[in-house]
């Protein structure tokens, strides 16, 4: 997974992203041609270079198609029209998983007590 937080990268590699979701590199490069949101920069080799915001549409793409099981077309639609929603509830769930994180690092450490 891509440590967001810690990683002082701007760009991220097809590899590190599709490892990061738990997809093909190919799945990644179809929902290019198919999400306007998601447009990574290519070097003139052709290698694509993802950043932050090409990662986060991906992860709203990834959450509306694999989690909510909407079609493509569902996902094309809801980002339209709720993208900012979608958005919200993603950061919410990060920020859930940072405290249940940190929560267990202090449980750990009383236990050690």
């Amino acid at each position: 997974m891509i440590d967001f937080s810690n990683s002082k990268k701007l760009y991220f590699t097809i590899k590190e992203v599709a490892h990061h979701f738990g997809v093909n590199e190919s799945l990644l490069r179809f929902w290019e041609t198919e999400f306007k949101e998601i447009k990574p920069r290519k070097t003139p080799g052709g290698v694509r270079q993802y950043t932050r915001e090409d990662i986060e549409a991906i992860e709203l793409v990834y959450s509306l198609v694999k989690n909510k099981g909407l079609t493509l077309e569902g996902a094309r639609q809801t980002l339209k029209l709720k993208k900012d929603e979608e958005s919200r509830r993603i950061d919410l769930i990060h920020r859930l998983e940072d405290i249940k994180k940190e929560l267990n690092e202090l449980k750990e450490g009383l236990d050690s007590i």
